[in-house]
């Protein structure tokens, strides 16, 4: 896989798992950016995914990786933005899908419900995956709002 520039953000809940991802990914030779939260002590989501979701929207990233404890607020909030398409991925193949069918450039997860490791292979898988193309292009052109 080359070298891809990846966001990352979490509250409180997703901080011991956004640590292992982020270790993961440097040594995978990813250039990683950590937009918070840096610690366990207890923070609001929206404060790290708003920046995390600005900045791969304006693509300063490839991609960007969510977590707080249901991953729902995180991906919520980040959603809010346009240009992201944050899928909630509690397993590998929810992973692939979001990229496959949905061309998906924020993975959210939720740190409650899945170890470390099964987090680090989440992500992995959704790094991985190209997008498929064909009919979802003209499903995620009706996305956007428009105005």
């Amino acid at each position: 896989m080359k070298s891809l520039k990846i966001a990352l953000a979490c509250d409180h809940a997703g901080y011991k798992i956004k640590e292992k991802i982020k270790e993961y990914l440097i040594k995978a030779g990813h250039n990683v950016k950590d937009f918070g939260t840096n610690s366990e002590e207890s923070v609001d989501y929206p404060d790290f995914a708003h920046p995390l979701a600005r900045a791969v929207e304006n693509n300063e990233y490839n991609f960007g990786i969510t977590l707080c404890g249901s991953g729902n607020g995180i991906s919520m909030t980040a959603n809010k933005h346009q240009g992201i398409r944050a899928a909630l991925c509690w397993n590998v193949e929810i992973a692939k899908l979001a990229r496959l069918h949905n061309n998906a450039n924020v993975c959210s997860i939720p740190a409650r419900f899945v170890s470390p490791e099964l987090a680090i292979e989440i992500v992995n898988e959704f790094l991985i995956t190209g997008f498929e193309g064909g009919r979802h292009i003209r499903r995620l052109k009706k996305m956007p709002v428009i105005k």
